[in-house]
């Protein structure tokens, strides 16, 4: 797993992003490394997160936009009635599915974002209230986004790893290294 983002080859602007969200995307796995699913998906602070949770919703997200980026509709819709089961794992749900959907998921964006004619290809936005309507964004936005969604919530899994067990994230890559 890439644990810092190596230089770009020149020009390679695609490839530097892709990096750096493969970065954000190790933090968050490392932060499940050695737990059982009881552990993920428990709660070790006041906040609603667990790490199972973490996983799971950074999978779901990733997948949702480039399904829309693709003109695809998404593997899992959600709205304000059910949005909040895509941070826990449900019944029968372990984070080593979650893990293999979301490796999956990242192939799958980072092959259509290597084909893709241009970053500057853009796409609708869907309807809701907190995009402007008839909003276009191009697929460096969606990079961008995803990077920082992403980045966000390996910053969680951090805090929720410390607190499960008092592991840190330089602990969590001497032991994905042992491993």
């Amino acid at each position: 797993m890439v644990t810092h983002v190596r230089a770009e080859a020149q020009g390679d602007e695609r490839g530097a992003l892709l990096a750096f969200l493969e970065e954000q995307r190790g933090g968050i796995r490392r932060a499940v490394l050695g737990l059982t699913d009881e552990q993920a998906a428990s709660r070790p602070t006041a906040s609603e997160l667990s790490l199972g949770g973490l996983v799971k919703h950074v999978a779901e997200v990733e997948q949702h936009w480039v399904a829309l980026a693709k003109d695809e509709p998404p593997a899992v819709q959600r709205d304000q009635s059910d949005w909040h089961e895509g941070f826990v794992l449900g019944e029968g749900e372990t984070v080593a599915a979650q893990l293999a959907f979301w490796e999956k998921t990242a192939a799958e964006t980072e092959a259509f974002i290597r084909a893709a004619p241009s970053l500057e290809d853009t796409f609708a936005l869907p309807e809701a209230p907190w995009f402007p309507p008839g909003e276009r964004v191009s697929l460096r936005w969606v990079l961008l986004h995803l990077i920082r969604e992403t980045a966000r919530h390996a910053g969680h899994a951090d805090i929720l790893r410390e607190s499960l067990d008092g592991k840190t994230a330089f602990e969590l890559v001497a032991l994905e290294q042992e491993g």
